[in-house]
């Protein structure tokens, strides 16, 4: 779906004209009229407005361009209820709300969150433990936050 026809059904199921969809985000309502017709697209710090004031993340703003991945444990972030939030409430797309949440990581280190790894997820080859905790070591190593 494009940025214009996500942003009309976002302001069509919040039941609103295009009048109160711009005076409830402090633009005008022609400014909601390009963006809903394509002429033209909100810029990044209006992208952050209506993230906030409509719950969503921006990336789901875009269309999701990009596939998210929690950066903590590899996590794939398909939907914006999984996705932490910084404390001022803004979506962090970096992480789960699993890993980061209130501002603050549940893994302080990497071996805390090996060992809820090697415990929680499933063995279905019956691998051994300490060639899980490797296996599970060389991918979490790939992400931003252990990198």
């Amino acid at each position: 779906m494009e940025v214009k026809e996500i942003l009309r059904n976002l302001r069509e199921k919040n039941n609103l004209t295009q009048d109160q969809m711009a005076e409830r985000i402090n633009v005008t309502r022609q400014a909601v009229s390009r963006w809903e017709t394509g002429l033209t697209q909100p810029n990044p710090e209006m992208l952050k407005v209506l993230s906030r004031e409509f719950n969503v993340s921006i990336n789901t703003l875009l269309g999701a361009p990009r596939t998210l991945v929690c950066q903590c444990c590899g996590m794939p972030l398909s939907d914006d209820s999984m996705i932490s939030r910084d404390v001022n409430g803004d979506f962090n797309e970096d992480y789960c709300k699993w890993c980061y949440t209130d501002g603050k990581f549940t893994y302080q280190k990497k071996e805390d969150l090996l060992d809820f790894l090697v415990k929680a997820m499933p063995n279905p080859d019956n691998m051994g433990e300490d060639e899980r905790r490797k296996l599970f070591d060389s991918h979490l190593s790939l992400l931003k936050h252990w990198s």
